[in-house]
């Protein structure tokens, strides 16, 4: 695996596929091309890059709080749904570690974060690809036959470095979503880098938290600087009239399933929005009960010592925030009774949530001005593309389409594979050899 960015400028090889991102869901890619390649033929090799802004390979190390457990079963890994025997799974990690009695002991599907990123960061490890880090992609820009065919892309880098590629698949992350009102700084932050900021932010003065959300972010968050601050208030803020428990029972979590892809990208629009709104409860502003349980404790015990640290805003809003010289004083207003309180925070944690990456600024005229959502095949390929050569496939960014598994770890092994088998389906049909038998392990997973 490359380390470090090169000048790959004076290749003249076109490579068959290009990653933007290297986090999990391209990670699971890479994966699948290493497997498939070590059992084709030489010629039906898949050539790969892959490109990453970040210095190293890290998942969300700004939210590995302590104790906290994913909220996917350890199965959902970057391999077993698609191929139960690979040596990526999350057992296979186990074992290698030494630890696969000790986890079966344990008697969790669900490992702790700090487990679950020790495992991605193994296989990122361990994984047979062409990684460039500390690279963030500016554009792609489609390259044409003389008749107009889109057979290639250019794809640039902001440092200069550009590569040319018959496929692309966009696994960007991400965006931060910031209230209107927030001017992020030391003191005000998004949830996502949230150990970081508490790292470098400025002595508490006030010792008290307000935390922004209702989702299971910021529940956590509240229970860490309820834990590790024992001298200070934490404040919860949400517009719910309290945490609503997520819903992870048997039936509602088939809405994650790879089937339930088939059918929700194949049903109207309509109806695929309808149920999207019936389910949000399975991912959505939703908190584990376990936890939810815990803060409701907490709370009720500091109310019959009547020593209060832990307070619960509900159905509230923050209106304005306005740093000093030591916090910000923010203008909490109650939407049942419109009374506002003042209070002066040392800190503001906003767990307000995250919103696609734009596809526009980085694909340009290839998807217009980004108003309207694109349209995607069932194979995760941009419509704009499905008849071209070369194609261009979305790693998340395709709820719309295809359901809530769109930038959840819950289906980055089926997903990976579909997009392998799409890549190699399109490959055959212009001309080039593809591997008719590793598109059919692709396509038709025995976990399916």
């Amino acid at each position: 695996m490359s380390e470090a960015p090169t000048d790959a400028g004076a290749e003249n090889t076109v490579l068959d596929l290009v990653g933007v991102g290297f986090g999990p869901a391209n990670l699971a890619l890479a994966i699948a091309i290493e497997e498939h390649n070590a059992n084709c033929a030489a010629v039906d090799r898949v050539n790969a890059r892959f490109f990453e802004g970040q210095a190293e390979f890290a998942w969300h190390p700004g939210m590995l709080l302590d104790g906290a457990t994913m909220q996917i079963a350890f199965p959902k890994d970057l391999v077993t749904f698609r191929n139960p025997q690979s040596g990526y799974s999350f057992f296979s990690y186990l074992f290698e570690q030494g630890r696969l009695v000790d986890f079966v002991n344990h008697q969790t599907f669900f490992p702790t974060r700090h487990e679950f990123n020790d495992y991605l960061g193994w296989a990122a490890r361990r994984v047979d690809a062409d990684v460039r880090f500390g690279t963030r992609i500016d554009t792609v820009t489609a390259v044409r036959t003389a008749d107009g065919v889109v057979d290639r892309f250019e794809v640039r880098a902001a440092d200069g470095t550009s590569v040319i590629a018959r496929n692309v698949v966009i696994g960007a992350g991400l965006n931060e979503q910031i209230p209107d009102w927030a001017t992020p700084s030391t003191r005000c932050f998004h949830n996502h880098r949230f150990l970081f900021h508490l790292e470098s932010m400025p002595e508490p003065v006030h010792n008290r938290f307000v935390v922004l959300g209702a989702g299971q972010s910021a529940a956590e968050i509240v229970e860490y600087l309820h834990t590790n601050y024992p001298d200070a208030e934490v404040h919860s803020v949400f517009a719910r009239y309290g945490y609503s428990p997520a819903d992870d029972s048997p039936y509602a979590n088939r809405i994650f399933d790879p089937e339930a892809v088939d059918e929700l990208h194949g049903a109207a629009s309509d109806e695929r929005r309808r149920l999207l709104d019936l389910h949000r409860s399975t991912n959505y502003s939703v908190v584990d009960i376990e936890l939810i349980n815990r803060l409701y404790a907490t709370e009720y015990q500091e109310m019959v010592r009547g020593s209060r640290r832990l307070f619960m805003r509900r159905a509230s809003e923050i209106t304005s925030a306005v740093e000093t010289d030591t916090g910000i004083e923010l203008s909490v207003r109650s939407r049942l009774d419109g009374l506002t309180d003042m209070l002066s925070c040392d800190a503001l944690i906003l767990a307000t949530g995250f919103t696609p990456a734009p596809l526009h600024t980085m694909l340009g005229d290839i998807v217009g001005d980004g108003e309207q959502q694109p349209e995607v095949g069932r194979d995760y390929r941009l419509a704009v593309t499905q008849d071209s050569v070369g194609g261009i496939y979305l790693q998340g960014g395709t709820e719309h389409t295809h359901g809530l598994t769109s930038s959840l770890l819950s289906n980055v092994a089926v997903r990976a594979g579909e997009i392998m088998a799409s890549v190699l389906a399109h490959r055959g049909k212009h001309g080039v050899l593809a591997s008719v038998s590793a598109q059919e392990t692709y396509v038709k997973s025995e976990a399916r």
